[in-house]
């Protein structure tokens, strides 16, 4: 790391290297496990407090917007001030926002909860990618970059996922697995306060709190193409993050917490895996063209199961829209870290991470209030379908970018 100036020296130093990249590595997975605990509880939420769908997804879009909040403001903070003093405060507000699930009685301290995780994750986000990739072993900086896109969907997938399965195992999982989370962001706090940092500090840290969004001029033209593909990505994982488990009851019939953790984890599970194969062996331009296209292959079979296919239909085309997601955002980030310089770098993760929970935050806001409108079945086959031009859309623009390329 380049600030050595509060850094262990000779063996101590090289252990503390060793030992940074899997710590805030396993932080980056720990941030975005988090994030989806709630989303097999929503339902049951619902059901023990009677509020509307609308409030469920505002319930779970405020987490996104506080993110973006906290990535406009502090998202380059970390390019001024190092890594490492921003992802301890990062884990400390996380550490709060455990708490205050633990004793959430109501949808009012639900949201005030999930406000403190957004604006602990959008402040954890931008620094702990560049961490992560700055820390990655001399010769394996691509791996650095390769994990930065698999934690986030790995993350979502196993914190849904293992939620809804401890709802068979623990009478109270919300008070427990929230309590486990706030004792592991707190020794994780003590973790990565003994690990060097990886950033040059700089002037600027309060300019740089000025909300913004900052793309440098290598990676402009790479980032303004992705968009539309981390819109179709994210948005879909938005919409199975908030109204997955309504669906499954509402549509298909099926009142099963684990089924409620599962969906959001037959999305970004294969994401995950797809993301760690077809990120590292395909060609760039490649990867996001065949994400693109599973993507649209996945949204087809999903608006197929909700107009009748049934719900085996509906998990193969979430398999399918998984493997799609992980494939093209492993692409975006691939292609865009390398643009970036070290003290651009926090920054232009922050750009993406906007773009990415903007997706993932409006357009599953305006689908819960549309339920109360339109009815469950046809908010969700339009937002589908309104996804699925998108992919279409950006499977061409990737596909002529790969063709030019060969």
């Amino acid at each position: 790391m380049s600030d050595r100036g509060n850094s262990p020296t000779g063996e101590t130093a090289r252990r503390a290297d060793a030992f940074a990249f899997p710590l805030l590595a396993m932080v980056l997975f720990a941030f975005f496990f988090a994030a989806s605990t709630p989303s097999p509880l929503f339902v049951v939420f619902q059901r023990d407090w009677g509020f509307s769908s609308g409030m469920l997804t505002v319930a779970f879009s405020v987490y996104a917007i506080a993110l973006l909040v906290a990535l406009l403001s502090a998202g380059s903070l970390s390019d001024h001030i190092g890594r490492r003093s921003v992802v301890i405060g990062a884990l400390g507000l996380q550490t709060l926002a455990m708490i205050l699930f633990v004793y959430a009685g109501d949808i009012n301290q639900l949201i005030v909860a999930r406000c403190f995780q957004g604006l602990a994750t959008g402040i954890a986000s931008g620094a702990l990618s560049a961490a992560v990739v700055e820390a990655a072993p001399v010769g394996h900086k691509k791996a650095g970059v390769l994990f930065s896109s698999i934690a986030p969907l790995a993350g979502l997938a196993t914190g849904s996922l293992i939620t809804g399965l401890s709802m068979y195992w623990i009478g109270r999982p919300e008070v427990m697995v929230f309590a486990v989370l706030a004792f592991i962001f707190s020794i994780a706090a003590v973790g990565v306060a003994t690990v060097p940092e990886t950033a040059t500090r700089r002037a600027g840290a309060l300019g740089s709190l000025k909300p913004r969004i900052s793309v440098n001029a290598r990676a402009q033209t790479a980032y303004v193409r992705s968009i539309p593909l981390l819109l179709a990505i994210w948005a879909l994982c938005g919409l199975y993050m908030s109204l997955a488990p309504s669906i499954l009851y509402g549509i298909f019939n099926v009142n099963s917490a684990g089924l409620n953790g599962l969906t959001v984890a037959a999305l970004c599970g294969p994401a995950a895996i797809a993301a760690a194969v077809l990120g590292r062996f395909l060609t760039l331009s490649l990867c996001a063209a065949v994400g693109a296209i599973a993507m649209v292959v996945g949204l087809s079979v999903l608006i197929m199961s909700l107009l009748g296919g049934g719900v085996v239909v509906f998990f193969i085309g979430t398999l399918i829209a998984g493997v799609g997601s992980g494939a093209g955002f492993s692409a975006v980030l691939q292609t865009l870290a390398p643009l970036a310089e070290e003290h651009e770098r926090a920054e232009l993760f922050a750009a993406i991470f906007v773009a990415c929970y903007l997706s993932l935050s409006l357009p599953p806001v305006m689908a819960g209030f549309g339920v109360g409108v339109f009815g469950l079945l046809d908010t969700s086959w339009v937002y589908l379908a309104a996804l699925l031009l998108v992919a279409l859309t950006t499977s061409l623009t990737h596909w002529r970018v790969y063709r030019g390329n060969n």
